[in-house]
């Protein structure tokens, strides 16, 4: 196809040439006939139609917001001869990245990489990615789209925090309900075997005590849960990144995690940070407090992130159902609350001390 200026080069040169046959000047039509030729052989520079192999991936799919992010493109020349004005063009979120290749000869390969951003923290697609070849003057080129688009997840930046405590010890013998989920670390009872039980758990002397067979009902011992509790109003990075690092840290050591802001839940996992980190990477900003998701809560630790030191204090009112509560507060104004151990940050480099502090 004709590029804009190729278009203008046709247009040109039947104007000349309209206008030197017209008025009897030999040099304007010479001047039409020099721009037609160089149309045709634009257009016969970019009329094959090129055998390439082209295979594009982001790397990695999930990088923590500001870290390094690339997306490597690899082309391969499958045809019979060289080809020469290759241009990459890939969508990256809203804007447009163009990487000019090198020569390809016959059989070769070339492999570019460049770099994505990742200072905003979200869903960035990338793609399609759209190879162009070009004659030297510009004047046609021919372009084909290659494979799908890929999503490149920015997810908040954490920091290591030991688990919040939550000041009692819960069951350390596990749960006395028979309804109790079911593990691999504590003897609860014994029961009757059921079709599917491993049968590694029986037990082969009230087996033949009873004449049923019967299997020891192991258990893992309840745990504390942390529910991490955002404020989405006015939010800011910052407060996410406290969010995900206090979540995580319960989550990575076996704790129980609940994640909730004042427009519902969010996530809730036993042992899967990555699940928190995935949610947290999509959350917006809101129009509720967590007067509401601190009031629906109980048992365990809670952490409260906000901005405005009322949530501190309505967290505070919750204090009878928690065995503790923490509140990073985004800011470095004075702030206390009965029964609220208080973490003011001005960034995330503060927020480790300042918790170890607490």
């Amino acid at each position: 196809m004709l590029t804009p200026l190729g278009w203008g080069t046709l247009a040109g040169s039947v104007i000349l040439y309209a206008t030197g046959f017209a008025l009897g000047y030999p040099e304007p039509v010479v001047l039409a006939t020099g721009g037609v030729l160089a149309l045709a052989a634009a257009l016969a520079w970019t009329a094959p139609r090129p055998r390439l192999e082209v295979h594009r991936e982001v790397t990695p799919l999930k990088v923590p917001r500001g870290d390094a992010a690339v997306a490597v493109l690899h082309v391969s020349n499958l045809g019979r001869r060289g080809l020469s004005g290759l241009r990459a063009q890939d969508r990256i979120g809203t804007a447009e990245h163009t990487v000019d290749l090198p020569r390809l000869p016959r059989g070769a390969a070339r492999t570019v990489s460049y770099p994505l951003p990742t200072g905003v923290r979200g869903e960035i697609p990338v793609g399609p990615l759209l190879l162009v070849r070009a004659d030297p003057l510009g004047l046609t080129r021919r372009i084909r789209r290659y494979g799908q688009t890929a999503t490149l997840l920015v997810r908040p930046r954490t920091v290591a925090l030991p688990v919040p405590p939550s000041g009692k010890a819960h069951h350390l013998e596990g749960p006395t309900s028979d309804n109790a989920p079911s593990g691999t670390a504590t003897f609860h009872t014994l029961r009757e075997y059921v079709v599917g039980d491993d049968l590694r758990h029986v037990h082969w002397k009230s087996s033949a005590r009873t004449g049923t067979l019967m299997v020891r009902q192991l258990i893992d011992a309840s745990l504390p849960t942390t529910t991490v509790v955002l404020d989405t109003r006015d939010l800011t990075e910052l407060a996410v990144d406290a969010a995900a690092s206090a979540a995580v840290a319960a989550a990575r050591s076996g704790f129980p995690v609940r994640v909730l802001t004042g427009d519902g839940p969010l996530a809730e996992t036993k042992t899967d940070p990555e699940l928190l980190l995935d949610r947290l990477a999509l959350v917006g900003s809101g129009t509720s407090g967590v007067g509401e998701a601190v009031r629906l809560a109980r048992g365990g630790s809670l952490v409260v992130i906000t901005g405005d030191p009322a949530e501190a204090a309505r967290a505070a009112g919750a204090r009878r159902r928690f065995d503790r509560i923490i509140c990073v507060y985004i800011g470095t104004d004075p702030l206390s609350a009965p029964g609220v151990t208080v973490v003011p940050i001005a960034d995330l480099a503060a927020l480790p001390p300042a918790w170890g502090r607490r």
